[in-house]
């Protein structure tokens, strides 16, 4: 069992092996954020072939509902915080344009275990209901997230939306995608860019704890 087998099965599609080896590394008491990490490696295949166009629509929803049934073997060992009024808040969604929800996914569940309230919009998501989330939660972290790079003009739509609407100053905007980049993070007129959900991660705990990214 090395450490790729599992993004090996997932990039496969092989439901029965993946499901297999997410049990005994979650036996062998293996980190469950490291095993996230091996499934968002094999998640990555699907990002590069999508940009490629070698796969179908069908191909995403099928590794959606394997990335699903994997985290509900590994989502009761992620190490969450009890809710409180203290929780921090963060609006996240695929930007318009974009259906891809994998990487979001991935981002949601790992901010839910770490004590985030987060309220996902999903895919296709238009910049108008990015503001009104914002203004109807308070929240100061927006995520945006594209995987392709059509979505940087959705996503600086998006930021110059939130600035019209007076929030920018205490929202702190956050992209993310397998394009991203720190040019396309600037083009956008965003705080920060991820490629990687673990990565989000830690920017949003520096972010809320009034750090420095």
């Amino acid at each position: 069992m090395t450490d790729f087998d599992l993004a090996r099965a997932f990039a496969a599609l092989d439901d029965e092996s993946a499901l297999r080896l997410v049990s005994l590394k979650i036996a062998a008491g293996l980190d469950p954020l490291a095993v996230v990490k091996e499934l968002q490696t094999g998640m990555d295949f699907f990002s590069e072939q999508c940009r490629s166009g070698n796969i179908f629509i069908s191909d995403l929803i099928l590794a959606g509902d394997l990335f699903e049934r994997c985290m509900k073997h590994l989502q009761p060992r992620l190490n969450g915080n009890p809710a409180s009024e203290n929780q921090p808040a963060m609006v996240i969604g695929t930007v318009k344009g974009d259906i891809h929800n994998l990487g979001k996914d991935i981002a949601v569940v790992l901010l839910k275990a770490s004590g985030f309230k987060v309220h996902d919009l999903g895919i296709n998501v238009q910049p108008e209901a990015f503001v009104q989330k914002l203004k109807e939660t308070g929240a100061g972290l927006l995520g945006l997230s594209g995987l392709i790079t059509p979505s940087f003009d959705s996503m600086k739509t998006t930021v110059q939306a939130v600035d019209s609407a007076g929030l920018r100053e205490r929202v702190k905007i956050i992209i993310g995608g397998g394009a991203v980049s720190d040019l396309a993070c600037r083009y956008c007129g965003a705080d920060a860019f991820c490629t990687d959900a673990i990565q989000g991660l830690e920017w949003c705990k520096m972010a809320v704890s009034g750090l420095k990214p």
